[in-house]
């Protein structure tokens, strides 16, 4: 069954003007229109998403794969630059258009985003299980024990060290506050994970333990997901399908094994060379 649906999404950075879209793009080679200087961050981008499958979105830097995330994940508020249509199993009409009260209440439930920099994603001043422990409290739990024993049910589900949970955060490792951050993230039993870049800044044994941890539980509690990555690496042991992006466009899209090894497009073909 599908759980999300997207048709059109659309992000700009600038004012923005009516050449904006037919000006940049994969065949244009650019993503910053040549008229008004804006940055078509992401235009034209259709996907869907199956409930329990991950989805993985690669491509460079400035490809514009982080755009497109922010809005699956309801992290822009809807305003000029941004565009689309994202409907969602079980919410009536255009995600993209709800209040501030629904918003809050889909990002603290249903959909869920883990921030590829650690200081976007946690209070490191926080402790760890204060960081989780904030994201209950905010979908309305109120008895301690009931938080408390949901932090260490979260915690040793993502393998953070349970004594640990009354400690601050800023003395965890990175590869620590990584897992805390997905013990956050699924906090609530969201039906979709958007995970943006969620290596970043790890060490490729620790980058490995955290990707296993989330392949594990993402089987074992049946969440979607949207992966994020430059990385193919990441994206090939994560993601069911991939998108691949360029220019603030999706140049090709397709399960993810095929896309690895019988790329189409020639910059996915550069991408998977470049790795090899």
């Amino acid at each position: 069954m599908t759980l999300l649906e997207a048709e059109g999404l659309q992000t700009v950075y600038g004012d923005g003007c009516p050449q904006c879209i037919d000006s940049t793009g994969d065949r244009a080679g650019t993503n910053q229109c040549p008229h008004c200087g804006s940055v078509v961050a992401c235009a034209e981008a259709d996907l869907s998403v199956r409930e329990g499958e991950v989805l993985g979105i690669v491509g460079e830097s400035g490809s514009g794969k982080s755009s497109l995330a922010e809005q699956l994940a309801l992290e822009r508020d809807p305003d000029a630059t941004t565009a689309g249509v994202v409907d969602y199993a079980g919410h009536e009409g255009n995600l993209l258009d709800v209040d501030y009260e629904t918003r809050h209440d889909l990002r603290t439930g249903d959909i869920a985003l883990v921030h590829q920099h650690i200081r976007d994603g946690l209070n490191l001043e926080f402790t760890g299980g204060g960081n989780v422990a904030e994201k209950l409290l905010s979908a309305g739990w109120r008895s301690y024990e009931d938080v408390r024993d949901r932090v260490r049910e979260l915690f040793a589900e993502t393998e953070v060290p349970v004594a640990r949970m009354d400690d601050p955060t800023s003395t965890y490792s990175g590869g620590m506050q990584r897992r805390v951050q997905i013990a956050r993230a699924l906090a609530n039993d969201p039906e979709l994970v958007v995970l943006d870049e969620p290596t970043t800044g790890l060490d490729v044994s620790v980058q490995a333990r955290v990707l296993d941890m989330f392949r594990r539980v993402q089987r074992e509690e049946g969440v979607a997901a949207v992966v994020v990555s430059h990385d193919l690496g990441v994206v090939r042991l994560l993601a069911d399908r991939t998108l691949v992006m360029r220019h603030g466009r999706i140049v090709e899209s397709g399960l993810t094994d095929r896309v690895m090894e019988d790329p189409h497009h020639e910059y996915t073909q550069t991408l998977i060379n470049s790795v090899i």
